[in-house]
């Protein structure tokens, strides 16, 4: 993507509500923790920390929610990511059911916050898991099984195959699971109405103010072009954008590009033909497909995602066949919006949460493939916790997933991925 420093042009970004506007870091502050990101990770953690009564200055490079968390498909589903039981000779069995458990809560996190800072973002709930295979639609009944063993506590059933009209007015698809206690949202309003808050209870932000330097210690210092930040602790939620600033890291996560685009409003018709019970819905694909509705009546449609560094020339150009397939019946309708942002992906898929082993009071959570939603602030409460109490048992069972660095150097690990991707992607359609 281009260096840009104001919110790319998105149908979120056209349409967000009133946004307040953060000066630059201009001068010299001390605070107990500097936060460094100004997307989920960051805003939720940096007011996690307020509540807790510290002092906090969140740094962001460009604007609130600039990146993936102003940009996504606005999809608010459980779970941590992918399937997290191959995880438990790192953390065990009583591991595997947090991190499990941790998947529900943190929706409920969101829908609380919401609440309690009564934030208009357009929440509405109801998913359905799309199965691109029969063999996808039986492994429903074993996902279904696990959350009615878990104790879930919201609606789940299968649609067979025969009834996925009910569901979309789609031919594509070999049945669904239907989870009413996920759904989607407006995120770019999410997150702006979570930094008012985090403002509200007395975090310093900064917005236009990337960080240039580090000096460590038992206080660390972050510089800027126009001043610096003293702190006991500090935060890194850059993830994709995280470049060199901390290598350490940055090898751990490669930035892959991910591209949506917005249709012009659908006639009301047309629209509850679509999607019936205006659900989120996302199939089983390795370049999966996303889609729903806005709240006025626009299809946003996502997925695709790129893994070589390089963007599609013409984003809508690029996503209109893959709609198509999908809904052939809107051949004729225009693209009114059309975008694309950098998510980042981990080796394992499992997002990395923990702090510096060579300085401990620098603490990071990123890399959440394509799930940070809900799981941005999940970890933005145990990074709160740790640095306010000294310990989390949450934080220490995501550090203990080890992870790996992508191999190649900044320079060849997005072409040895998109390598291994594509090895993915014809595997499935041979199989």
């Amino acid at each position: 993507m281009p260096h840009m420093t104001e919110h790319t042009v998105s149908y979120y970004a056209a349409c967000a509500r009133q946004a307040a506007e953060y000066p630059p870091l201009d001068h010299d502050l001390d605070a107990d923790v500097c936060v460094v990101g100004g997307g989920l990770t960051g805003v939720n953690t940096a007011l996690e920390l307020a509540e807790r009564g510290l002092s906090v200055v969140l740094l962001e490079a460009r604007r609130i929610g600039w990146g993936a968390s102003g940009r996504n498909g606005g999809q608010l589903i459980r779970g941590i990511g992918h399937d997290v039981s191959g995880f438990a000779r790192h953390v065990g069995e009583d591991g595997v059911r947090y991190l499990q458990q941790a998947g529900i809560d943190s929706v409920a996190l969101v829908a609380q916050r919401i609440a309690q800072y009564a934030i208009q973002c357009h929440l509405h709930w109801g998913f359905c898991e799309l199965a691109n295979t029969p063999a996808q639609y039986a492994a429903f009944s074993h996902e279904l099984h696990a959350l009615n063993a878990q104790g879930y506590p919201h609606e789940t059933r299968l649609v067979s195959p025969e009834r996925m009209h009910e569901i979309v007015a789609s031919d594509q698809y070999a049945g669904g699971l239907v989870d009413m206690g996920s759904g989607h949202l407006h995120p770019l309003d999410l997150v702006q109405g979570e930094a008012r808050a985090a403002h509200g209870l007395g975090v310093r932000i900064f917005e236009q103010s990337p960080v240039l330097r580090i000096e460590h210690g038992s206080t660390v210092t972050l510089h800027t072009a126009r001043g610096k930040v003293r702190a006991h602790s500090l935060v890194l939620g850059c993830n994709a954008h995280l470049d060199e600033l901390e290598p350490r890291l940055s090898g751990k996560v490669l930035p892959a590009g991910s591209y949506v685009v917005a249709t012009e409003p659908l006639p009301e018709q047309v629209a509850q033909a679509l999607i019936p019970q205006n659900m989120a819905l996302c199939d089983q694909k390795v370049g999966l497909d996303y889609y729903r509705l806005t709240a006025d009546r626009r299809l946003l449609f996502g997925g695709a995602c790129h893994y070589s560094g390089r963007d599609p020339k013409d984003i809508g150009a690029y996503m209109r066949p893959k709609l198509l397939k999908v809904f052939p019946q809107l051949a004729e309708v225009r693209l009114d919006y059309q975008w694309g942002g950098m998510i980042g992906i981990t080796a394992n898929r499992f997002p990395q949460v923990g702090r510096l082993s060579q300085h401990p009071n620098v603490f990071y959570a990123q890399g959440y493939s394509g799930h940070g939603l809900n799981v941005t602030h999940w970890t933005a409460r145990l990074l709160a916790e740790a640095i306010s109490c000294g310990h989390s048992r949450g934080l220490d069972v995501f550090a203990a997933v080890p992870h790996l660095t992508f191999p190649g150097g900044k320079a060849l690990r997005s072409p040895l991925l998109a390598l291994g991707m594509l090895w993915y992607r014809l595997r499935e359609a041979l199989g």
